[in-house]
């Protein structure tokens, strides 16, 4: 039923068309092999081989698949593990059908989406964090460190960045690296907690 209501809700969109679609992880993941879809939503919970171990699967056959996480979970723990393992975007069940749609567009679009229902328990963690992580920091960094620093949390690659600012990879390794030592950044959930707080994820 909460398959019908999806695919229903998503084939009445004029850019939008469900090729397929899957009752449990492990026929998620034959299913994205066979009809390589732009992008796959993915609940956490399910039967056989759960979310983040369906995405782990389909990542490992193609590092560059979409995938968003629907779920009824606020836990900012399974978060930090489906963007450590690549999920594209975050959205609640509960939240409005036009959040889907929403996320979905960012998600084709190359970029990262975190429902918005949940972008307080993303960034309480900043609470007792050094004061270089809190948002008025971002002074900080220079304009290009800026403009890098919002394409990493949007979701592009450094190589998809160098392209764009027209500059060598190794180039905006290099200022990657500065950034996250200038903020105390330690991982991808931090830059992602980052981008929140500067309300980048909204703006995209």
């Amino acid at each position: 039923m909460v398959r019908e209501g999806i695919r229903n809700l998503l084939n009445a969109q004029p850019d939008m068309q469900v090729v397929g679609e899957a009752g449990d992880g492990q026929e998620a993941v034959l299913r994205t092999r066979e009809l390589l879809p732009d992008l796959v939503v993915m609940d956490i919970s399910m039967p056989n081989l759960n979310g983040l171990k369906a995405m782990e699967k389909l990542k490992e056959v193609n590092p560059k698949i979409k995938v968003l996480m629907l779920t009824r979970h606020t836990d900012t723990g399974f978060l930090q593990q489906l963007f450590q393992a690549g999920a594209s975007g975050y959205v609640l069940k509960q939240s409005a059908s036009e959040e889907l749609i929403r996320a979905i567009r960012a998600v084709a679009a190359g970029k990262h989406y975190l429902d918005p229902a949940v972008t307080g328990k993303v960034t309480a963690g900043y609470a007792h964090r050094p004061a270089s992580l809190h948002p008025e920091n971002h002074g900080n960094l220079s304009e290009r460190e800026e403009e890098i620093l919002r394409r990493i949390a949007w979701g592009y690659s450094n190589k998809e960045t160098a392209a764009h600012l027209k500059i060598s990879v190794k180039t905006v390794e290099a200022h990657k690296a500065n950034i996250m030592k200038k903020l105390g950044l330690r991982s991808r959930i931090d830059i992602v907690r980052y981008a929140v707080l500067q309300g980048w994820l909204q703006d995209n």
